[in-house]
């Protein structure tokens, strides 16, 4: 449209494109906020004037510059490609296989709205809180971890990507060695390389990191520091057996070395499975073990609160490089993260999601069986919310996730979980992130005509 052209009515909106009054006022409020569009008070909505275009500036200068900067800091990169994908919104009319968080459809979205709500309305909310944390959610999480944790153990941060890159800058010098499983949480690899330090692959089996191979590589590197995903890891959905967990904890005592505990899904234990072993830091009255937990994962992508515990001169560290990297995180989020776990429903949320993540599980493992084959999934995983599904051998994974992208299917191609070349060809498969139980055999199912054809 011309500029100074009057735009037609509401009434005229909704029968010329057959939406609804919501619709038509949404539209216009966007226009408006973008300046596209302007009101003028008994006349009309008009076509603004088309804004003047900023000219472009010459950028290319930065790459230099960017480059001094790389070999100065030798190691330290900030790549998170993997990380990001992970991250990417698909569109409407994609189902997302994709995504690590919840639908809002499993979300607890009305006690999280309720709490918040609650939150707000506390006058000590708008303060500054303490660096460590609320004490009230500091002993939450103690009580919650267990192993005779107190509050003074406990450094809340915001979420557990924040609490895995501050550990790692806080226990680990520029440059140092730092043994990651392999295949791992692209996160994981991200905050390992943008602090500057080496990551040095592990391969797991079926019950986790694998312990000889852990002692060779803190003997051959005298690295001191081992990461970990004790539960329903990301990507293969493998959990540390109790017997592992000794085994794993007794070779990095030996060797001086920290282990950090990514305990993510310790919520996401879904409702037929066993009960699950305790967390490393339970058993470990030597402070060998520093536990991360949080609580976005059952909750909302947007309640980044979670909990750094340690015991010993460790924890001053950690604060220390916590205050550096965030302050403190926001006073309403962790009265809001605080409310929703002492609430009297919080175990029913619980129960609640960890049956409807059965039923998906259930699904998408019966879907990519008839899809992928009946030998596609060397681990079944009773918690979590993804499926480490192998691909046949002569299927390159990245072709594999763009051609599914093409009929509508957001997957994560395997090699985002390898810091570096992978050799078998996976897809990781994630049920928690499409509307319905429905939605995600339908996609997987989508997906026939690439390995049939293939």
């Amino acid at each position: 449209m011309a500029a100074e052209t009057r735009i037609p009515t509401h009434r005229e909106l909704i029968s010329r494109f057959g939406v609804s009054a919501t619709t038509v006022s949404r539209a216009l409020a966007l226009l408006t906020q973008r300046g596209l569009i302007v009101t003028r008070p008994g006349a009309g909505t008009f076509r603004t004037q088309a804004p003047t275009r900023q000219p472009d500036g010459d950028t290319s200068w930065q790459e230099a510059a960017l480059e001094v900067t790389n070999s100065i800091g030798s190691a330290r990169s900030v790549r998170a490609t993997a990380m990001l994908s992970t991250l990417a919104t698909a569109g409407p009319e994609v189902i997302d296989l994709n995504g690590g968080y919840l639908h809002p459809e499993l979300q607890p979205r009305a006690k999280l709205t309720a709490a918040f709500a609650r939150a707000a309305r506390r006058p000590e909310a708008w303060d500054r809180p303490p660096v460590s944390g609320l004490p009230e959610l500091r002993d939450w999480f103690a009580a919650a971890i267990g192993g005779g944790l107190s509050r003074h153990d406990i450094l809340v941060c915001g979420g557990g990507q924040s609490a895995l890159a501050t550990s790692l800058r806080a226990l680990c010098p520029p440059g140092a060695p730092v043994v990651i499983e392999s295949p791992t949480y692209p996160g994981t690899i991200a905050a390992v390389r943008a602090a500057g330090l080496r990551p040095v692959p592990v391969p797991l089996d079926h019950e986790g990191l694998r312990a000889d191979l852990l002692e060779d590589a803190l003997t051959r590197t005298r690295a001191q520091v081992v990461v970990v995903q004790p539960l329903f890891q990301n990507p293969t959905g493998a959990c540390l057996s109790a017997q592992r967990q000794h085994d794993i904890r007794a070779i990095a005592r030996r060797h001086s070395a920290f282990v950090v505990e990514d305990d993510f899904a310790r919520h996401l234990v879904h409702a037929d499975a066993d009960t699950p072993p305790a967390p490393m830091i339970v058993d470990d009255p030597d402070g060998t073990v520093i536990h991360i937990r949080s609580l976005t994962k059952v909750t909302s992508p947007n309640l980044r609160v979670g909990a750094v515990a340690a015991r010993g001169p460790v924890a001053a560290k950690l604060r220390a490089a916590h205050v550096v990297d965030a302050m403190f995180v926001p006073a309403p989020l962790q009265y809001t993260a605080l409310d929703v776990v002492t609430a009297p429903g919080w175990r029913r949320t619980l129960s609640t999601l960890a049956l409807a993540l059965e039923q998906r599980r259930s699904a998408a493992t019966a879907a990519v069986t008839a899809v992928f084959g009946a030998h596609c999934l060397s681990i079944r995983p009773r918690g979590g919310y993804h499926l480490w599904v192998s691909l046949p051998g002569h299927i390159d994974d990245q072709h594999f996730a763009s051609a599914a992208m093409a009929r509508g299917v957001a997957v994560t191609p395997g090699e985002n979980y390898y810091p570096t070349d992978s050799s078998a060809p996976h897809v990781r498969l994630s049920y928690v992130a499409a509307p319905s139980t429905a939605d995600v055999e339908s996609a997987i199912h989508r997906l026939q005509p690439l390995v049939t054809d293939a």
